[in-house]
């Protein structure tokens, strides 16, 4: 079954400045999720960013929920993606030297370290 993780906490109609564009109510898809967007496959407390697949255009837990789910395998981004990777935690959009970093540059939640084992899944070239 696939669920939604709503991350938005963001007034509707509030200003929003650049990547303070953060919570544009994007949804993180998966199986199994709790509110920052940790799913069945990868559930630690540091478990939060969602990866977005360069096919569908969704923000994924994992591939693993993606490719469940979806009628294509999980497809990388490339350099070029502005956010490939959204914050489970505070729902902002990040981009990549910002995911790189371990944590979130706006809330400083951590990211999971071990990611980097599937970085050749969610990050091409």
């Amino acid at each position: 079954m696939q669920e939604t993780a709503d991350n938005s906490k963001q007034p509707k109609n509030s200003p929003l400045k650049d990547n303070l564009s953060k919570q544009e109510n994007i949804k993180i898809h998966g199986i199994g999720l709790d509110k920052a967007g940790r799913c069945t496959h990868y559930h630690t407390q540091l478990d939060i960013a969602a990866l977005l697949c360069a096919k569908c255009r969704k923000y994924y837990a994992c591939y693993s929920c993606h490719d469940e789910l979806e009628d294509h395998p999980f497809a990388a981004t490339t350099p070029e993606e502005t956010y490939p990777v959204l914050c489970g935690n505070c729902g902002r959009k990040l981009t990549l030297q910002e995911y790189k970093k371990g944590s979130c540059p706006y809330c400083h939640a951590g990211f999971n370290p071990k990611c980097s084992l599937h970085e050749n899944i969610y990050f091409c070239c």
